[in-house]
């Protein structure tokens, strides 16, 4: 199998176990993504992270920060998060049965396909696989991916299981907030029934293969034009290495001092300027507090 496994690990029903590997059931490959290039020069661009007061910063001293009001925050660096950090048990332990009907569509989340390792453990696999199938139930049970803890619904498809995270409880908006504001109006029969027959008229089988993006279509079609353009529309534009970044920082280091200097001079200049009088500060620029003095979360 040309995929790697998202997760490794076992599948427990009771006392029965077997060494599975979970694989992402979806794709984006097929994306149509770009890059930013500049016009100028062709060369690729890359995002550098800057600091509004000291420019360019490297991302690896970086900590992220949770805000708790208003420009405060508490910060979390690696060490925090490894304390919270939940260790993999390496195990999917089934802890209930239930109709796949009793779970609302909603909490239904990513897809992953349950693949049985090789070995003496494919035939507990299809123990549990054809349990399922006999009793015509969805599995419930927890597994911890990625170093979160996620509730699974594992239900059979063909020859393997196919895991779906859910949602938590309280990532599900209630729809009775959007939906009770709707006016209660009786539809007339007549046009009920007129409507029912071309809902009947339009029933199919369901084929995905005919959902089209159009948009990602008209791209491919719009690159293949510019390609075949004498190569006019193709540039080389390799990805910018670090010593690029380097230099790029550099230069945005400077440009920041420049910008500096040329609005002390520019501020000078509309100070000593009698016909254009200084403007009294806004209540918002007044009350702006000096980055350093910000109150440590």
């Amino acid at each position: 199998m040309a995929a790697r496994p998202t997760w490794q690990g076992h599948l427990k029903l009771s006392l029965v176990t077997c060494p599975v590997a979970l694989y992402t059931a979806t794709t984006s490959a097929n994306d149509v993504r770009f890059h930013l290039i500049n016009p100028e020069t062709n060369n690729r661009i890359r995002m550098v992270a800057t600091d509004p007061d000291a420019g360019p910063v490297e991302r690896a001293d970086l900590v992220k920060g949770y805000e708790i009001s208003k420009d405060e925050y508490v910060l979390f660096d690696d060490a925090d998060f490894d304390k919270v950090r939940l260790d993999s048990t390496k195990a999917i332990s089934i802890d209930a049965f239930v109709d796949d009907s009793e779970i609302d569509r909603l909490y239904w989340d990513a897809p992953f396909f349950v693949v049985p390792e090789k070995g003496a453990g494919i035939e507990a696999f299809a123990v549990i696989r054809d349990a399922m199938a006999k009793q015509s139930k969805v599995a419930l049970g927890k597994l911890v991916l990625r170093g979160k803890e996620r509730q699974i619904a594992l239900e059979v498809r063909g020859k393997g299981l196919v895991a779906y995270t859910l949602r938590a409880h309280d990532e599900v908006r209630d729809a009775a907030d959007y939906f009770d504001d709707i006016p209660t109006v009786k539809a007339d029969a007549d046009m009920v029934e007129i409507a029912a027959r071309i809902i009947a008229q339009k029933e199919a089988d369901f084929d995905p293969s005919a959902f089209k993006d159009r948009y990602d279509d008209a791209l491919r079609e719009l690159i293949k034009a510019k390609t075949r353009k004498g190569g006019k529309a193709v540039v080389e534009a390799p990805e910018p290495d670090d010593t690029n970044v380097i230099d790029l920082m550099a230069a945005l280091r400077n440009s920041l001092k420049g910008a500096s200097t040329r609005g002390a001079k520019t501020a000078s200049k509309a100070a000593s300027s009698k016909s254009s009088p200084t403007k009294p500060p806004t209540k918002k620029a007044a009350s702006r507090k000096p980055a350093g003095k910000k109150k440590a979360a």
